[in-house]
Order: structure tokens, then sequence, then C-alpha cells
């Protein structure tokens, strides 16, 4: 059976993902379903550098101002509205095209991940306590017993990933790593094309600054503010996102608004570092490397366009 066609441009933040994903969504009949952990939220578009529906040009975006900042959203909620959004775009005879810096979502649409929900169950109340009696150190052991490959790669002061690890195996008789091998071995379910977009990391950490500078201009401080205002509290996973964390922190007065400027800029540096080393890891995606098209976009578009007829995605 011939199977559906899906799209992925993907990069690290600041590289330009935006406006190319406009020309590509032009040019093949595409619509874009947003794979950012932050454009998701209402309210929160500054910091998020979230597209704005002027920048759309018209083209039909999926999962950007979608939920309030209380709401929960992680890998599992992503992955639920995210193919709801392809069933609706493939109805409308066209092409999804997934576009986004958070690998973890991209991979979960991409091989249709299945998670295994957080348990509430007497077997977690039981670990809670053998913790609090014995020791993180205690559990730490027995899931080196269990399961040795998940307590290669979970630090052991990570006492909920342990828990959970452990809870899987009590709850499931499988390591959770043999179920977490299970999902990566999965074909896709898509005819899939999967572009990571990417420059020299000179100018990649330029465009960071820039970019920060920018978002400062526009109002960051003033966005954070209102949020602040409006009940919306650091503890909330929407407000660790870069950007809304420090400058919460510099309302709080924890630090000076220079040293917030300062965190911002480096903390995203560091996270674009950590968002190329994790589709480094990914065999299956085409580079297209800005600095190889002299930054020309329609020169990297006619290449993308051409991956894209050879993988018989579009004729």
């Amino acid at each position: 059976m011939k199977k559906p066609p899906l799209i992925i441009l993907a990069g690290p933040t600041a590289v330009g993902k935006t406006d190319l994903s406009i020309s590509l969504a032009k040019a093949v009949g595409g619509e874009i379903i947003s794979c950012d952990s932050m454009q998701v939220y209402k309210y929160m578009d500054i910091g998020s550098a979230k597209i704005s529906p002027e920048e759309m040009q018209g083209v039909p975006h999926y999962l950007v101002d979608e939920l309030l900042p209380t709401d929960e959203f992680n890998v599992a909620v992503f992955l639920e509205r995210a193919k709801q959004a392809v069933a609706e775009i493939y109805a409308k005879g066209h092409i999804p095209i997934a576009v986004g810096g958070t690998g973890f979502y991209i991979q979960a649409l991409l091989y249709d991940t299945k998670f295994t929900p957080e348990e509430d169950s007497s077997v977690r109340k039981q670990l809670e306590d053998f913790v609090q009696q014995e020791g993180a150190d205690a559990l730490f052991r027995r899931l080196q017993e269990i399961d040795p490959v998940s307590a290669e790669s979970i630090h052991p002061n990570n006492v909920k990933r342990v828990m959970r690890a452990v809870e899987y195996f009590e709850l499931h008789k499988q390591p959770i790593s043999q179920h977490n091998e299970q999902e990566r071995s999965k074909e896709s379910p898509y005819n899939f094309c999967y572009f990571v977009l990417n420059d020299l990391r000179e100018q990649l950490y330029e465009n960071i600054d820039k970019r920060v500078d920018v978002m400062l201009d526009e109002g960051l401080l003033d966005e954070v503010k209102k949020l602040h205002d409006m009940g919306y509290t650091r503890e909330l996973v929407s407000m660790q996102g870069l950007g809304y964390k420090e400058m919460m922190q510099y309302l709080e007065g924890e630090i000076s608004f220079e040293h917030a400027i300062y965190k911002i800029k480096r903390d995203t540096r560091h996270f674009a570092k950590r968002q190329l080393t994790w589709f480094r890891s990914k065999g299956e995606v085409t580079w297209v490397n800005k600095n190889e098209f002299c930054y020309d976009k329609d020169r990297m578009l006619q290449y993308m366009l051409k991956q894209l007829q050879q993988k018989k995605i579009i004729e």
C-alpha cells in the first residue's frame, strides 16, 4: 500500500525555518504543523518567536496559539494533536509539513511512537514509600538489576525517571528500555523527506544574539510582565521556556537585567548546539546547509523540491 506523504523541515533555533517553510508550503500545496514546544501557547508571542498571521501568508498552521500557558503540553499531547492535523490536511488533498526544532516531537510524529501513560498506581505509591525509607540510591540499584540498559542512560539523581522505569517493569514485566527499542525500530507509516536546515556555527550564534536583541526591542519584558500579572507563575512548564524564565528571574529580583540578557543568549546558543547534536544522530535526514547555497533561498528551495520529486512525494 502506498504510504501517505510527510515533509519535515527541522533545524536549530534562529536558523530561518519559518521563512523557508512558507515558500516550501506554497510550492507543494502544503500546510504546516508546528513542532515547537512554545509556539502552541497563547499570549507567548515574542519570546517564542511565534509566526505572525502576516508571516503565514495564507498558509494554514496547526499547533500555533492553541493552548493556555496553564495547559499541559508534552510529547504525547503533541502527537495526538499533530495526528489530528495530519488527517485534516490529507482530507483537503494537501501535504503536511512538520516544521520546528523539537526533535523529540518530530521523531514521535514520524514513527507514530506509542507512549506509556504516566500511571497513577499502587506501585507508584509503594516506590515512593521505598525511596522515603531506603533512599534514592537503593531504588537505582533496583533499576540496575532489572534494566541495566536504562540504568546506563538515566542519572541516579533523576529519581522521577528512575521511578518511572522501575514502575514500568513492575507493571508490564518488561524493561522500559526494551519497549523504547521496539518503538525506535519501527518503520515510519509515511513516505517522508526529512530536511534539516543548518548554518555555520558562528553565523547561527550571531543570528541568535540578534534575535534576542530584536525580542527585547519588541517588548519581551512587557510580555513577561503581562503574563505574570495574568497569574502565570514561573513554576509552569510554559514559563520555563528560554527568555521567559530569565525575565521572570529579573522581575522577581534574583538577577540583573543585563545578566538576564546574557543568560538568554548563552542558553539559547547551548540549546541550538543540543538541537544539532540530536539531528546529527538521525541517519534519515537530508541536510540543507545555507552557506553551501550562498544563502540563496530559491536555490535551497529548488534543491528540496528535487529531493521531494525523487522520493515521489511530489510530481
